[in-house]
């Protein structure tokens, strides 16, 4: 039984992907992998004879990293430049630089200002060539079903559970514009709290889900310093907060506002 839940988690991890950090090295936040790539893929919609097939993301090789100011995720990349990887489909009728120039600049605006991720270059692949504009089907983007807000409480590590008029760390996170709700990933909880450091402080990890239409990462920033002030009125020693987004997706066209 515990080989078949290892099993299961450890499937599930690989589907999330990596860790990627999203914004600065102060920002303390990461978006799954899983997560950037549904995001982006509604990038590419609207470019007429392609489709995206499969993106991948990680870190540009040679580049330097910076130093994040709070202690990153289990297995987390390092904040610093992004390279991105796509294979896409593309029609005939249609002359293919073109294409691929357009799906590049989507998606590289997308993933640097729609989402927050330091993307400095992608390279593009061609997995098949359609004969005429009619022939390419897009595929409806699955969209996980909205969960019971009672989940955002469930699985806290810590019992400070008193952090203001809200009642918990998680009734705080949640109560941020933007959040759809707290998320669970195989092995790990909503918000992990550890006391830790020397002078002891706490170090605090929320996971949550971007309500559509809102920057992921001025949502992360606004939980990261609503948790942070809610938890410094509960103890004497340093608090740092980090953020782990598990869904999202992108702005409404037309949203001009920056992260």
């Amino acid at each position: 039984m515990k080989t078949e839940t290892w099993t299961q988690a450890a499937r599930h991890q690989y589907e999330l992907g990596r860790l990627l950090p999203l914004g600065g090295s102060e920002d303390g936040t990461w978006i799954t992998e899983q997560a950037a790539v549904r995001a982006l893929r509604g990038a590419v919609t609207g470019i007429p004879d392609a489709r995206l097939d499969s993106v991948r993301i990680g870190a540009a090789p040679l580049e330097p990293v910076s130093e994040p100011a709070v202690r990153p995720p289990v297995g987390a990349l390092p904040p610093g430049p992004l390279r991105m990887e796509a294979a896409f489909t593309a029609s005939l009728g249609r002359p293919l630089p073109q294409t691929a120039e357009q799906v590049r600049s989507a998606l590289l605006r997308a993933a640097t200002e729609e989402l927050g991720l330091a993307v400095v270059t992608a390279d593009l692949s061609v997995t098949d060539l359609d004969e005429g504009p009619e022939t390419i089907v897009r595929p409806p983007i699955a969209r996980k079903a909205m969960r019971p807000q009672r989940e955002a409480t469930a699985g806290l590590s810590s019992p400070m559970t008193a952090t203001g008029p809200t009642g918990t760390l998680a009734g705080v996170a949640a109560a941020v514009p933007g959040v759809a709700r707290l998320t669970t990933v195989p092995g790990g909880r909503p918000i992990t709290v550890k006391h830790e450091g020397d002078p002891p402080g706490l170090r605090i990890e929320v996971q949550i889900a971007v309500v559509p239409g809102h920057h992921p990462l001025e949502v992360a920033r606004a939980v990261r310093a609503a948790v942070a002030e809610a938890a410094a009125s509960a103890t004497p020693g340093p608090v740092t907060a980090a953020v782990v987004i598990t869904e999202t997706a992108l702005r409404p066209a037309g949203d001009k506002r920056q992260p």
